[in-house]
């Protein structure tokens, strides 16, 4: 195996301009003593590969699917079940995402809706925001994955468990892909999805620019001999936090299980690295705590820090990387899952239609043009977030001024409209204020019958919706690329934070909800944004 490495590292190096660069290298194949007939065949093939079957490369394999793209997953773990897993809720936007596909009620169904957005001690209520899902979900990590990973089940996508991502070699056609046990897998795109720690980004040469850790944390699920206060608490070491696994949200109000694990998060005295231990935890309670509760039976142990850091580029030639692959930060706010799983929506229609060759590869390029701006605001929030969480006088005087500032209604407003991710505009240009911003989700009239908007995305097709005279906007599309949809809507039409804001006479919703066109007595630059998105208007 390792002479094996050896030589498509080799090649590796030839691909990107090395010694050998001019006449190639000799063809690589896997070697795997175990599996004869991976050796005498060739290396299955797929349109996309995702290395990473965690929330945002699940979100992106179903994207990919209901585009009808052969996707696959690459996954280390063996099952999904999910140990450790710190992300515990889903926010307003990432709500509505779920929802344009259809999916929303599963999760729901499982959750606790709570106020969950809020920023140095502050919280904020969205109920009286513009949106069908003005709240956050309470949803461990492991529910949201297996939930997604269902719904990936049903699309027929591919995955391959206990496999990881060893290296791989891209040429002008696509990508070779080695996996640890000897096998290869071909596909024209490879997109990781693997972490903060991720392989793919490392092996693709990527920059991963940002600031080290200032504070770290240990996080577990344990049982204990003496049950401590539960809630959030504040030390001279940070902030910490006890409850059960198993709680219920009552008039706005956390009431936890009489019984059952309980899920603890410390901020240690001295930033520490490396994989945890039982020891290390009960040191750290004592130093928090000044008891250790008869901690013991530990399900999993875990660390985190507020390391955070950014991707210099989120696209390398075939190989793209979205999730914690591409940003890292402290989890203040909750907002890495958030981020993935959006990565996710705004890459997959894009990916698709540049497989299938709706749209030229440049497509790509505004994947990162309109993903890296939101996470780089959302890594600058949660560094103000962590440094105001210190606990010495001069830190707690400026959070208490914040607080303060916070009392107002406009930057409350404008801070939980961020970050519920209500607010994302993407820059597409002057014009009216729904371009580039998510389309509320109104109640039509389609054919006299009532239709949500997201109804219209469950398919994750682009929409061009028509709300003046019926069949003003038909379009020759003899391919069937956009859904054009006559309707009627007399309401109001607001947004979070600007408010109402002018009806406009049409729209043209991309897959991932996002206006890229707006009417306004006329088809005005119609035809151009068309051609730009989705291949133009007579689907050429």
């Amino acid at each position: 195996m390792s002479m094996w490495l050896s030589k498509w590292k080799a090649r590796e190096s030839r691909g990107r301009g090395g010694a050998g660069a001019a006449t190639g290298g000799p063809e690589v194949r896997a070697i795997d003593v175990g599996a004869a007939s991976e050796r005498t065949s060739a290396p299955r093939s797929h349109a996309v590969v995702i290395a990473g079957g965690g929330p945002t490369g699940l979100m992106l394999a179903g994207e990919l699917a209901l585009a009808c793209v052969d996707v696959a997953i690459i996954e280390r773990r063996e099952s999904q079940a999910l140990l450790g897993s710190r992300a515990g809720g889903l926010h307003a936007r990432t709500l509505e995402l779920l929802d344009q596909r259809g999916i929303v009620e599963r999760f729901l169904a499982e959750g606790q809706i709570a106020q969950v957005a809020g920023f140095a001690g502050t919280m904020f209520d969205l109920s009286g925001f513009p949106t069908r899902h003005p709240y956050g979900l309470g949803l461990w990590q492991n529910h949201i994955e297996r939930i997604l990973a269902g719904w990936v089940d049903e699309l027929g996508v591919r995955i391959y468990r206990g496999r990881e991502v060893a290296g791989f070699v891209q040429d002008e056609a696509g990508v070779d892909i080695a996996l640890f046990d000897g096998t290869t897998l071909r596909a024209q795109y490879l997109v990781g999805c693997d972490g903060g720690r991720s392989a793919v980004r490392k092996a693709a040469g990527i920059d991963f620019a940002g600031w080290e850790a200032t504070a770290s944390h240990l996080i577990a699920e344990v049982e204990m001999a003496q049950t401590p206060a539960f809630g959030t608490h504040r030390s001279a070491f940070g902030v910490h936090s006890f409850g059960r696994t198993e709680y219920e949200i009552r008039d706005g109000q956390v009431v936890y299980a009489e019984r059952g694990p309980i899920r603890l998060m410390l901020t240690e005295p001295q930033v520490a690295r490396g994989e945890p231990s039982l020891e290390d935890l009960r040191a750290t309670l004592i130093a928090v705590c000044g008891t250790d509760y008869g901690v013991h039976s530990p399900a999993w142990i875990s660390r985190f820090s507020d390391a955070t850091r950014q991707a210099a580029a989120y696209r390398e030639r075939r190989v793209l990387l979205a999730g914690d692959a591409a940003h890292v930060h402290a989890p203040d706010g909750g907002q890495g899952l958030q981020l993935g799983l959006q990565d996710a929506a705004n890459l997959g229609w894009k990916l698709a239609q540049v497989v299938k060759g709706i749209s030229p590869e440049r497509l790509l390029d505004t994947y990162q043009t309109e993903r890296h701006p939101v996470a780089a605001r959302v890594l600058r929030t949660t560094m103000a977030s962590v440094a105001l969480r210190r606990a010495d006088e001069r830190t707690t005087a400026l959070r208490e001024v914040v607080a303060g500032l916070l009392d107002a209604q406009e930057p409350r407003r404008q801070l939980a409209a961020q970050l519920s991710g209500l607010d994302i505009r993407y820059d597409l240009g002057e014009g009216h204020p729904l371009l580039g911003r998510r389309i509320p989700d109104l109640e039509l009239s389609v054919d006299g019958e009532a239709v949500r908007t997201y109804a219209l995305l469950h398919a994750a097709r682009p929409v061009l919706l028509n709300l003046g005279a019926k069949g003003a906007l038909a379009i020759a599309d003899p391919v069937d690329r956009v859904r054009a949809v006559d309707a009627r809507y007399d309401g109001a039409w607001e947004l979070p934070v600007l408010g109402e804001v002018a009806a406009p006479t049409a729209v043209l919703i991309r897959p991932d909800g996002y206006v890229a066109w707006v009417g306004e007595g006329s088809e005005a630059g119609l035809a151009e944004a068309l051609a730009l998105w989705f291949g133009g208007r007579d689907g050429g």
